[in-house]
């Protein structure tokens, strides 16, 4: 199999909330383990894409199939995956994995059609891989097409005509619970975008009592100065969320913010009167047996699908419009990395060393063998690395020279040096 773009993942799709926040990622870590699957087998380059949708990894991979279990021994590794768990995963490669991060650039493959932050997560994503180190031709190309899809199918579909987000539909599931929101008061827990979202759409339906609490005060009474109502320190919340009506919570915390004891205490005095409490992050905020306290109503993200699925026929018409361009798109972008001189020169070269690797491991066994199986196993690893290494770098090299001439150049004199035979291949979309 030749190189190829492959994408591991799970997405709202193939797995629950409580599934999806076991896999996700934080920012902290999401660097490490783009360095740890570049170091891998069958990894070149790698990024992460992890939102409160979906958890995937946006590989280059020299061997598909050991990339694909590259990924599952990392996620076994450091997140505990179960065998059991696997079917939630889906495998990606060639013309299915571009189309899919065609799709999510351009949020056609968004829990809610359309949702507008899609091309942002995409492009951030791609930013954090590049300043980590492990993206280089290959990804950084089709991610820049990828985001070059996306504004085309935003200027020529009506796709983001009726944008929904998950800030909406938490506006619109609150209406379900209190008719008009006018004259109740929302606490807003996190300063984040997410949360400014929610507080545009609260007040354009009427909510005019904003309260803002975050962990560092200034971000909350930043976020004030844009939306209105009033910043709260963060040890000074409680009184706040005891007088609420809806509290939204939108954090990075990895532990719950409200629990369930909390929310017992929260509906001690307020005489049956109901408290909504909006989960939109990933891992969730707010423990989810609150759901067991009387007059208490708790929606998180897999909830809020629900408000995407209704009154979706316009939507799907532009999605239909859309999908052509993402093909139109995807088949271009293949025929312009067909005619790549840098391609065969890399693919050569890894065919090349992996050739020398392997006769001077049987060299070194014959003389000093015989070897015991981690041995063994530890010398075709440092073998692989090497091989990786080298070839990497010629990838990175012919990506720095901005002359097509100097591309050829320095892929005619590896090719001398190495005796190469090159084959012309699509290095991301391989046909079979």
């Amino acid at each position: 199999m030749e190189p190829s773009i492959v994408v591991i993942g799970l997405d709202f799709r193939t797995a629950s909330i409580a599934v999806r926040e076991r896999f996700w990622i934080s920012d902290s870590r999401r660097v490490d383990a783009m360095r740890q699957l570049v170091r891998s087998e069958g990894v070149e380059e790698a990024v992460v894409l992890a939102t409160c949708n979906r958890t995937e990894f946006i590989v280059w991979a020299s061997d598909p199939p050991e990339a694909a279990n590259s990924v599952l021994r990392f996620l076994t590794r450091d997140y505990d995956l179960k065998l059991c768990e696997w079917s939630s995963f889906y495998r990606l490669i060639d013309d299915d994995a571009l189309l899919h991060v065609f799709r999510i650039a351009s949020a056609l493959d968004a829990m809610m059609l359309d949702e507008p932050e899609s091309m942002a997560e995409m492009k951030n994503a791609w930013h954090q891989g590049q300043k980590a180190g492990t993206t280089g031709r290959c990804l950084d190309a089709i991610l820049q097409k990828a985001l070059s899809v996306a504004t085309r199918v935003r200027n020529e579909t009506a796709i983001g005509s009726s944008a929904v987000s998950l800030p909406y539909a938490a506006v619109q599931l609150s209406k379900e619970i209190f008719g008009s929101l006018d004259n109740r008061k929302v606490v807003l827990v996190g300063a984040g975008k997410m949360n400014e979202l929610a507080a545009h759409y609260l007040t354009k339906h009427g909510v005019h009592r904003l309260c803002v609490t975050n962990r560092t005060f200034e971000h909350a009474a930043k976020l004030v100065k844009k939306v209105g109502g009033i910043a709260v320190p963060f040890e000074d919340r409680w009184p706040h969320m005891m007088d609420a009506d809806i509290i939204v919570s939108s954090t990075s915390s990895p532990h719950y913010m409200v629990s369930k004891q909390d929310a017992e205490t929260m509906m001690r005095d307020r005489e049956n009167r109901p408290l909504v409490l909006i989960d939109t992050a990933v891992p969730r905020n707010i423990d989810p047996a609150v759901r067991e306290v009387h007059g208490v109503v708790l929606y998180d993200v897999d909830d809020m699908g629900r408000v995407a699925r209704q009154n979706t026929t316009e939507r799907q018409a532009a999605a239909t419009a859309a999908d052509g361009i993402l093909h139109e798109e995807a088949d271009g972008f293949r025929r312009k990395l067909i005619a790549e001189p840098a391609v065969p020169a890399v693919v050569a070269l890894r065919s090349r060393l992996e050739e020398i690797c392997q006769q001077e491991l049987q060299m070194l066994g014959e003389e000093f063998g015989p070897f015991t199986e981690d041995q063994s196993q530890a010398l075709s690893t440092l073998a692989a690395h090497i091989t990786q290494r080298i070839a990497g770098s010629l990838a990175r090299e012919l990506k720095e020279l901005p002359d097509r001439g100097e591309q050829e150049a320095l892929s005619t004199a590896v090719q001398r040096l190495f005796h190469l035979e090159l084959r012309q291949v699509a290095p991301s979309i391989a046909k079979h």
